[in-house]
């Protein structure tokens, strides 16, 4: 099964910061395939634990205000139903879990960290002399990064979507990780540095370089918005009308799903779905972090915080800070 890989990824950002090390390639419950290039290669470990931090550390981020704001448990699913439900928040994770690997291994590459891979030198020594610039410095290696995020995370499989149009869970999983790697290369930036007498710009060095994680995550959260539903071929029964819908290929950049998404307004057990009861919402905002749509019309609660801290601090001679102790009162809306 392809979603056991991602499980055990996401496991290991979970975990505390010198687990890795201890627990070697033999301990983690990783498929005899991870087991074998975590074996071959076990210097990325730390960086295949970076990737799975970052890309929780992001879904989180990204969805703050959403009903659905990625919550996690320390099971080892991690993201429980949503791994494997076939929605879009399906998509984004297998997207941003794929997308964060890639960063974490090539940016441990520019860093010199790793004797196997380091600075991408192919353009090194291009460039237009004639309008004063060239390639060269410290590009992003992004090549192996996604090298190792496909090798490490894909199944077997080679073909996206089946003979007869549409998709398996799995070519769907393959397809959105795929969609999370294209996301780092399509984010990345072009950066130059001046050369010259006088600090002219005479002559400019530039370099490829990625982008901050989180231009990535808001890069995915925008496909998420626009993810593409399609057939799942998994299903024994399709009705007449879901045969007709999504044949056509969907390109790389895209994510893709299959089922329609629960509304997380309520607690479902059976799904994982907490709900959005207790939610902390801003009555003042229109947005999906709003009162109305948080709440999803049930009303909230309003409690009155007391904060305290420390306030017109002023430096004192010689040689300590004093401040005076301040406290408001402040209004909190939860959902009921």
């Amino acid at each position: 099964m392809l979603l056991r890989r991602p499980t055990i990824y996401l496991w290991l950002g979970l975990t505390s910061a010198g687990v890795p090390e201890k627990l070697g390639c033999a301990n983690p419950p990783l498929s005899p395939k991870q087991r074998d290039l975590c074996r071959k290669k076990p210097f990325l470990l730390p960086s295949i634990q970076d990737g799975a931090r970052l890309a929780i550390s992001e879904c989180q981020s990204q969805f703050r205000h959403e009903r659905w704001n990625c919550s996690t448990s320390d099971q080892p699913s991690v993201f429980g139903h949503e791994l494997t439900s076939g929605t879009k928040e399906t998509a984004f994770i297998y997207a941003v879990m794929a997308a964060g690997l890639v960063h974490a291994v090539t940016r441990s590459c520019s860093q010199g960290n790793m004797t196997e891979c380091g600075c991408d030198t192919r353009l090194q020594g291009l460039g237009s002399p004639a309008e004063g610039w060239h390639w060269g410095g410290c590009s992003d290696h992004i090549q192996y990064g996604t090298w190792f995020s496909r090798k490490f995370m894909d199944s077997s499989s080679k073909n996206m979507t089946s003979s007869r149009g549409g998709h398996t869970p799995d070519t769907m999983n393959q397809h959105n990780s795929e969609a999370g790697r294209q996301a780092i290369d399509k984010t990345m930036s072009t950066d130059c540095r001046c050369h010259g007498v006088s600090g002219s710009c005479a002559v400019k060095t530039c370099w490829r370089t990625m982008a901050p994680f989180e231009r990535v995550g808001a890069y995915l959260k925008d496909r998420y918005e626009h993810s593409i539903q399609v057939l799942d071929r998994s299903r024994k029964k399709v009705r007449k009308k879901e045969r007709e819908h999504r044949r056509v290929p969907v390109d790389k950049y895209k994510l893709i799903h299959f089922n329609k998404s629960p509304n997380y307004c309520l607690e479902d057990r059976r799904l994982g779905v907490a709900g959005t009861r207790g939610r902390r919402c801003n009555r003042s905002s229109h947005g999906s972090d709003g009162c109305n749509l948080l709440c999803c019309g049930r009303g909230y609660n309003t409690h009155v915080v007391r904060h305290v801290e420390r306030c017109e601090c002023k430096f004192v001679w010689c040689c300590y800070v004093r401040c005076r102790r301040c406290e408001s009162m402040n209004d909190m809306h939860t959902c009921k």
